[in-house]
């Protein structure tokens, strides 16, 4: 397929079947599965001495590859590839922004809570998302101006799917009505810092009683998109490949991604392709 760039995110998004996304996604969770039900379990050290697994390497190579094949002409940006000098990248109207296997920690402690994360960038914007989380066998998807979604068993499923349409008529649009009686903060199982405690400590003086659940990776942006939580605060560090594609997610369910600002959530979103590519504390709400 032959892909021509033009003025507008939206004229760019009806050229990008996100389809196509979601397979890669989940071909790419499949080379992770191989090397999870494995003993390859080959961990080196990252400059930040965050684990790198063979998984990462092999997810990376695979959505690279097809996106690539796919999309030629707009440039990839990473975790585990060549990161370009801002120079370079600031000339970049659109990016593919790539977390081949986010959760590392949580993969390593095989309890399944890692995923693949996949968003497309417009001038600083995620405008289109893809979170695969393979032991769970469960997609989030959204795209501008065609909303946000959850597709469950979705290996088994998408092999019979080639268009948006059919993909979303066999998936739950986000949000998903839900009742709770308490305020749901999610939180980090491997990150919780002591300023996201004293957020919840300070939510529950606001709200009442307040109900708390973790998880790992970029599940917790998806649980606000979906609406299983109300909240998940970030005052930890990330980077812009961890969240972009739960941003995307999250937006197109009518929820919001902030920016903090003196401990409290201001009214900026979280923006992409930053010359410093680390995020700043965010708080996600539904």
């Amino acid at each position: 397929m032959t892909f021509y760039l033009v003025k507008g995110g939206i004229k760019v998004l009806e050229k990008i079947n996100i389809m196509d996304i979601v397979k890669t996604a989940i071909k790419a969770g499949e080379n992770i599965l191989e090397v999870y039900h494995s003993d390859q379990f080959e961990i080196e050290e990252k400059s930040d001495e965050s684990p790198l697994t063979l998984a990462d390497r092999k997810s990376h190579d695979t959505i690279v590859k097809e996106l690539n094949s796919l999309y030629p002409q707009i440039p990839i940006l990473s975790e585990e590839g060549k990161h370009l000098p801002y120079e370079e990248r600031k000339s970049w109207e659109y990016l593919w922004l790539v977390d081949p296997l986010d959760g590392t920690k949580e993969f390593i402690k095989r309890n399944g809570e890692f995923t693949v994360n996949i968003a497309l960038v417009y001038k600083g914007s995620p405008i289109l998302g893809v979170i695969y989380a393979p032991v769970l066998d469960i997609v989030y998807f959204a795209k501008e101006g065609l909303g946000s979604f959850k597709l469950e068993n979705s290996k088994s499923i998408i092999k019979e799917l080639s268009e948006e349409t059919e993909l979303t008529t066999h998936s739950t649009k986000l949000p998903i009505e839900q009742k709770r009686e308490h305020t749901t903060v999610i939180a980090s199982r491997s990150h919780m810092s002591k300023e996201t405690e004293e957020y919840i400590e300070s939510l529950k003086e606001e709200v009442g009683e307040v109900e708390i659940t973790s998880i790992g990776s970029s599940l917790k942006l998806c649980l606000v998109a979906e609406g299983t939580a109300d909240v998940y605060p970030r005052f930890a560090p990330t980077m812009e490949w961890d969240t972009a594609a739960g941003q995307a997610i999250v937006e197109q369910a009518g929820g919001k991604v902030y920016k903090i600002e003196k401990n409290k959530d201001s009214i900026f979103p979280l923006v992409y392709n930053k010359e410093n590519l680390l995020n700043p504390w965010f708080i996600v709400k539904k």
